[in-house]
């Protein structure tokens, strides 16, 4: 049987429906009812634009701040610099966080947020000081990354100060031969980071004579061993079962965190 020729085809695919079905739709719609879509469709894309960058119902009104510490809310609005009666929407929130990070060094993070129609907050989190180092009779906040972050005319309460004791003998120089300066204000920050926090409020230096001679003196003139940086997690642990074990104890030795060992009384 003959199959059906190329005119009777073409013929078919004229008859038959093409498109999406959506597309078949709407070409059977009427042309003015096309239309008036079509400027329904832009008469509401131009009024979301002018109400978000037109009109005074979304722009900026107040900006609001939470987490600070240190830092008041006046100092974090100034460094911010929000540009107050702007459009909410053109807030460029990831600049705002640049610059308070840039201008206030103290702010470890900070959340920028749009709190719709009219506010903008900041959320902010402020390092916190693990040592100190004293510099000039003033002192320079160091957290547990080993960022220098602010200088303060005394040390915080319960913040440790570092004290580099680098006597200069054969082997403290064969030590900085390897271990610079640098890389000791490093371990020290681990060191001081790693601190049991009950221990920490009672803990007045850190002590750093080479990489793995590193100690703490403690109120009361007590003092602990650390040794190295190496370790810090075990060593915190050991030297808060040894505290409890024997907490008349005057030095505590943690160097090595498997052979703890504490004496005096």
């Amino acid at each position: 049987m003959a199959g059906a020729t190329s005119e009777e085809r073409g013929e078919r695919r004229r008859e038959s429906p093409s498109g999406p079905p959506l597309v078949r739709r709407l070409r059977r719609l009427p042309l003015r009812t096309l239309v008036l879509a079509a400027v329904a469709v832009l008469l509401l894309g131009g009024g979301t634009l002018w109400v978000l960058y037109g009109s005074s119902w979304t722009r900026v009104e107040r900006v609001s701040v939470s987490g600070t510490r240190v830092l008041t809310a006046a100092q974090v609005r100034s460094a911010a610099a929000v540009p107050v009666g702007d459009p909410l929407v053109s807030v460029d929130t990831g600049a705002v966080a640049a610059r308070l990070r840039h201008r206030l060094p103290r702010i470890e993070s900070v959340a920028v947020v749009r709190s719709w129609p009219h506010g903008i907050e900041l959320k902010v989190v402020e390092r916190t000081a693990v040592m100190v180092e004293e510099k000039g009779g003033k002192f320079i906040e160091v957290d547990a990354a080993g960022v220098r972050f602010a200088t303060v005319p005394q040390a915080p309460k319960g913040v440790p100060v570092l004290e580099l004791s680098l006597s200069r003998t054969a082997a403290t120089a064969a030590s900085l031969r390897r271990f610079d300066e640098a890389r000791l204000v490093r371990e020290a920050v681990t060191v001081a980071g790693r601190i049991p926090a009950a221990v920490a409020r009672t803990t007045r230096a850190v002590k750093v004579r080479t990489y793995d001679d590193i100690s703490l003196e403690l109120s009361g003139g007590r003092t602990v061993s650390w040794g190295s940086g190496e370790g810090s997690a075990a060593k915190a642990r050991v030297l808060t079962a040894l505290l409890k074990a024997t907490p008349d104890a005057r030095h505590f030795d943690v160097s090595v965190p498997i052979a703890p060992a504490s004496s005096g009384s």
